[in-house]
């Protein structure tokens, strides 16, 4: 029996009067959303105009993360360069921990004018932009030396800019460590040990594919939502750094955190093209300056960060497992990549020492 038709028979089954009230809530609900990103997005313009004085422009900077993430206080650095260099003209307004949205809401907002700067994730950006995919790629770079020799020169460069036909262009990287399974119920030592899992993965096509072919059973969700997926069982498992396992407070409810290292997934920096368009040339150099600036600030605190984050799981119970990696990096499978993607990676390949 065809989807349609099991679809149809169970309409059919409903009393007429319940599926006319499903239909209406649907249609409300639907109606309501939209309702909800219209004032969202009306709200944030008419703030991006609001300043008492004529002469300064605010640049609205959203992101999903906790204001003591290495991340946000990189951005908040950033903001306080931007403010200096500009001697207080161009200035910047930021909203964490999801305030105006999820990743991919945000990337939205920046494409049509209605925010001005976004920090998301590469994974979230594959279904903008295509280069992104070579970040999903299990153990392409050989370590963290590789991974910023590719990222520092005319690769990076390249990723940075791949967006503006979408009207994103990336400012610069932040790290955010290498990605490494978690769990609740039990430890994961091999390859073997993710069988029947449920792993929580971004909304990545190439992440699942990845994690797929380890042994899990990838399963996308919000990363707002996934606390307590993994604490009603929703999902066995996730996959991330230690510290946004740690400021997420993830390891309350997983106590197995394995080390396997499989993907190393920059955080990127974009402005929307319509808010770099609309800035004097003085202006953008002010806005990549203070970027770059904010760079070296967040790597010296990533470190730091990655450091403090296990000896923190550590103390609240959780078990690091420091697995033999080769399994891992032997199960693991490259996702489909088009051709673009495959030049990239040779050239990425081609920097190993």
């Amino acid at each position: 029996m065809s989807t349609s038709q099991a679809t149809e028979e169970t309409q059919q089954a409903v009393d007429p009067v319940k599926m006319t009230t499903i239909k209406t809530v649907m249609s409300t609900m639907h109606f309501k959303k939209i309702i909800y990103l219209s004032i969202t997005t009306l709200l944030i313009g008419v703030l991006a105009g609001c300043d008492t004085k004529s002469d300064v422009q605010v640049l609205k900077f959203a992101h999903g993360l906790d204001v003591k993430h290495p991340v946000h206080l990189a951005i908040a650095y950033m903001a306080e360069c931007l403010n200096e260099k500009s001697k207080g003209t161009l200035k910047m307004d930021i909203y964490p921990a999801g305030q105006l949205g999820g990743e991919r809401e945000m990337i939205e907002l920046l494409q049509i004018g209605s925010l001005a700067m976004t920090k998301v994730s590469s994974s979230p950006l594959e279904g903008f932009i295509d280069e992104m995919k070579i970040f999903s790629v299990p153990y392409l770079f050989k370590d963290n030396e590789h991974f910023w020799r590719a990222l520092n020169g005319d690769i990076g460069k390249r990723i940075l800019l791949s967006g503006e036909p979408v009207f994103l262009r990336g400012l610069g990287f932040y790290d955010a460590g290498s990605r490494s399974f978690y769990s609740v119920k039990k430890p994961i030592k091999t390859p073997s040990d993710l069988a029947g899992m449920k792993i929580r993965v971004q909304n990545s096509q190439s992440a699942i594919e990845m994690v797929n072919s380890i042994g899990g059973s990838a399963t996308p969700i919000a990363w707002g939502e996934l606390y307590t997926a993994l604490q009603s069982g929703v999902v066995d498992g996730a996959e991330n750094n230690p510290p946004s396992f740690l400021s997420s407070k993830h390891y309350e409810v997983a106590k197995y955190f394995t080390l396997d290292e499989h993907t190393m997934v920059p955080d990127l920096v974009l402005i929307g093209k319509y808010t770099w368009d609309h800035l004097t040339p003085e202006q953008r150099i002010w806005v990549q300056e203070a970027m770059d600036e904010s760079i070296v600030y967040q790597r010296k605190l990533w470190g730091q960060a990655t450091i403090e984050s296990l000896e923190a799981v550590k103390a609240a119970g959780v078990e690091v497992i420091y697995p033999d990696k080769i399994l891992f990096q032997n199960k693991a499978a490259a996702p489909a990549l088009s051709k673009t993607n495959a030049e990239l990676v040779q050239q990425i390949e081609s920097l190993r020492e």
